[in-house]
């Protein structure tokens, strides 16, 4: 310590100095490592692909057509193998040249960057790798702060340490951001180029590449041109890593990339969308954020229907006064494959096919009649069509006419209510409910005698499957929107079971039924809904004051339904089920059928059909019969 003495102040100076260095340092670190504190831990590599992700629903049509995305639109997931080389390299070359030889944070780019920050005096350069960009888009809160740059450092090496390199690419494609709501390569090649990303070109990989350092300046239907410039840069650092050929990157640079239209969301299928969430929500009390739901429905078939049902309305709706319309197709296994909720989906979101309660009328008298036959009652059982009070409820005819003694098949034919309300009696109301209930209508019936012309209120839902067991031969048939409901990675977390359904009526009662509802459409009230070549069955409805008017039918194929009416219920201009209701199901069902070979429905020509002379003779002696028991009521004066 020689060399301090007589220099005290020297000496002094050097200890405060290496102490103040040392405090210096000491802060430094304690400052280094609060920049740590509070830093979050990588989830699972399971995690990571629902990580920071907003809710969104993809819907697939039957043929796996995509219909709609709620929601951001993330893609289908990927997987690196499957594509070409140039896609996964294309996106390489455009963010992180070096992406296959750093540990998760590039030192040298780092220092190159800050150096050039210096110089210039602000931030021109950064050095974010692909797998730091992946930590701060699925962990880190977007906010450009040095704590944030220090854990995003750190966690991209922890990410390194725990997924392959491809793996970590293959993350990042997925989940990366292409701008216009779309997330992950998949998305981004589908909207863009109406195709796979396996079917990527190199003139549109490397387009796509150049969206993520600006998704939205660089949009390539907003700005074609900049992406253009940027495409230069990302082909040019393709070629100088040897990713590709100069002769490729020429042509990528000549080629006329096309942009497929952007697709038309026809409104009408949000009634649908609506429909299948809520079925969703119960199938799934907690969704993940990400879905995949294949609906049962037919796209092109919906739209066809939408279009045929709308003109049809267009053309009437002045001279019916019916400002509405629902209708609902489904096959034999209770595949929907046409929803219409109603007219303009955007001006009003209520689903009249699966929400609205109306008056059946005489559509809910086959309900009726099938209970007649569980009871032994035959079709060609006479009864008589004349004035009949039940409890001081006198119901009447449509026509206010009454015809004497007539089978019950032609009761049914022509819909006479008075025959309706006595078979209910004479079967028992509780039975006619009953029977609906193990149909399939779900709503609690009261006992009443009105019920047997449809006075309570059904959902077209609900009526149009409990036509089901007619069709199918006894069979209940159950509707549903929803076949499967998976990830974006292809985990199945729903899939509809195959089950037999349970019969709920006699097949030849059903057979039976079928007979008598093919001579609605044959000769009765509704010829209007007449499919040419196709046996059909079905049933007209008018509610009181024609505030309803209904035609729910079926082939051998396929089973269908139609309200018409108004939403504030004010009635309609003397609209019947068998007038507008039946030619629009006509013309819904002559759409679904196109394609289709005929096919017998089973029943349909089981009745004894009488030539044109034998009903007029049955018509003389009915008359004769009328005009008897017309004299003995007034005692033969």
């Amino acid at each position: 310590m020689g060399i301090f003495r007589g220099r005290p102040i020297l000496k002094w100076g050097l200890i405060s100095s290496f102490v103040l260095t040392l405090i210096g340092l000491l802060a430094a670190w304690l400052y280094w490592q609060s920049l740590y504190r509070g830093m979050p831990a990588l989830p699972e590599t399971a995690a990571l692909w629902d990580a920071n992700r907003e809710p969104a629903i993809e819907y697939v049509d039957r043929t796996g057509e995509t219909i709609a995305i709620r929601g951001p639109r993330y893609g289908r997931a990927i997987k690196i193998d499957e594509l070409p080389p140039h896609v996964p390299r294309a996106f390489i070359a455009a963010e992180d040249k070096r992406f296959y030889e750093h540990d998760g944070a590039d030192t040298q780019a780092m220092a190159r960057a800050a150096w050039s920050n210096v110089i210039s005096g602000r931030t021109v350069s950064g050095a974010s790798t692909i797998t730091q960009q992946l930590v701060k888009n699925l962990v880190l809160s977007p906010e450009q702060t040095l704590k944030r740059k220090v854990q995003e450092v750190r966690l991209a090496r922890q990410l390194e340490e725990q997924l392959s390199k491809n793996e970590i690419l293959e993350l990042y494609l997925n989940r990366v951001y292409f701008g216009s709501g779309f997330y992950g390569l998949g998305a981004a090649s589908r909207f863009y180029f109406g195709k796979d990303p396996q079917d990527l070109t190199l003139a549109e990989a490397s387009l796509l590449a150049t969206l993520p350092k600006a998704p939205s300046r660089l949009a390539l239907d907003d700005n074609m041109e900049g992406a253009r410039q940027r495409q230069a840069y990302v082909l040019s650092e393709m070629l100088q890593a040897g990713f590709i050929t100069p002769e490729s990157a020429q042509i990528a640079m000549a080629s006329d990339v096309t942009l497929a239209p952007e697709p038309e969301q026809d409104p009408q299928f949000g009634y649908i969308l609506d429909a299948a969430t809520e079925r969703a929500n119960d199938l799934l009390p907690e969704l993940p954020d990400d879905l995949v739901v294949t609906l049962t429905v037919d796209a092109e078939l919906q739209t066809k229907v939408a279009e045929a049902l709308e003109a049809r309305m267009s053309e009437e709706e002045e001279e019916s006064n019916a400002g509405q319309t629902a209708a609902i197709l489904m096959n034999r296994e209770g595949h929907v494959l046409a929803l219409y909720g109603g007219r303009d989906y955007t001006e009003n979101q209520f689903n009249r096919a699966t929400q609205a309660r109306r008056q059946p009328g005489s559509a809910f008298k086959p309900f009726v009649y099938a209970a007649a036959l569980e009871a032994g009652i035959s079709p060609y059982d006479v009864r008589i069509d004349q004035p009949v009070t039940i409890d001081d409820w006198s119901p009447k005819n449509f026509s206010r006419v009454y015809m004497g003694p007539v089978t019950v098949s032609e009761a049914l034919r022509d819909s006479l209510n008075t025959i309706a309300a006595l078979l209910a009696q004479e079967t028992s109301v509780e039975s006619v409910i009953s029977i609906s209930r193990k149909f399939g209508i779900s709503e609690d019936f009261q006992p009443f005698p009105s019920i047997a012309l449809g006075s309570q209120e059904v959902t077209l839902w609900d009526l149009t499957r409990a036509y089901g067991p007619f069709m199918t031969g006894g069979r209940r048939v159950d509707p549903y929107l929803i076949q499967k409901i998976e990830t974006t990675r292809g985990d199945v977390l729903y899939e509809r079971p195959e089950y037999d359904p349970a019969r709920v009526f006699d097949r030849a009662a059903a057979e039976t039924m079928t007979a008598m509802m093919a001579e609605v459409i044959r000769s009765g009230t509704g010829t209007a809904a007449k499919v040419n070549g196709w046996p059909i069955a079905g049933k007209t409805g008018t509610s009181q004051s024609s505030r309803d008017a209904w035609f729910v039918g079926y082939s051998s194929e396929l089973l269908g339904g139609i309200w018409t009416g108004n939403d504030d219920d004010t009635p309609m201009d003397g609209v019947t089920g068998g007038g507008l209701p039946a030619r629009l199901w006509s013309d819904m069902m002559t759409i679904a059928h196109q394609g289709r070979t005929p096919s017998l429905l089973r029943g349909a020509d089981q009745l004894i059909q009488l030539t044109p002379e034998q009903q007029a003779r049955v018509g003389y002696y009915r008359d004769l019969g009328m005009a008897f028991a017309g004299l003995a009521g007034t005692g033969g004066q």
